[in-house]
């Protein structure tokens, strides 16, 4: 029913694909981090070789398997690129604690070399303490086990951060 060649040429369309979608997928992580130099090494090569894949397609119109490898190579594709963006862990994050034990929270983190901002607020029924701890994506963990440690019952919020130049702006 379908060719050795056929068969080999959807392969090869699908690597393709998984290929350029996943490194389409890790540029935009990218691009949200402003890494501009990575960013443009990874759109010259996700690029390159989309125009291989399509081409490949386009020219072999009649055979749905190269139509079925496309497509199916660009959804493995966005998986492996998601899971390689979160597997690298790159870029800064901030955890932010709410507390009532915020201070003891704040204390513990410290002497594990983490820079912490302390902030006071009011909860629903009592006072909390906000925290702000700057990190990097791969530490993030770590800030939420020790506040848990602490505090059991604190609220955690992580967020990625942007870093924004106001000279530049």
């Amino acid at each position: 029913m379908f060719s050795k060649e056929s068969i080999l040429l959807a392969l090869l369309i699908f690597v393709a694909r998984v290929f350029d979608v996943s490194l389409g997928t890790f540029r935009h992580a990218m691009i949200v981090r402003s890494k501009r130099a990575i960013t443009f090494f990874i759109a010259f090569f996700e690029s390159l070789v989309w125009v291989f894949a399509v081409s490949k397609v386009l020219t072999n119109l009649t055979d749905p398997l190269t139509a079925l490898a496309y497509a199916l190579g660009f959804a493995s594709g966005t998986f492996v690129g998601i899971t390689l963006e979160s597997f690298l862990k790159i870029g800064e994050q901030v955890v932010k604690v709410f507390s009532v034990k915020g201070r003891e929270v704040a204390a513990k983190l410290r002497s594990e070399g983490f820079r912490v901002t302390e902030f006071i607020g009011q909860g629903r029924d009592s006072e909390v303490v906000l925290l702000f701890v700057q990190v990097r994506r791969r530490e993030a963990k770590k800030v939420l086990k020790s506040a848990r440690a602490i505090d059991k019952h604190c609220f955690l919020v992580v967020e990625d951060i942007k870093y924004v130049d106001s000279v530049n702006m």
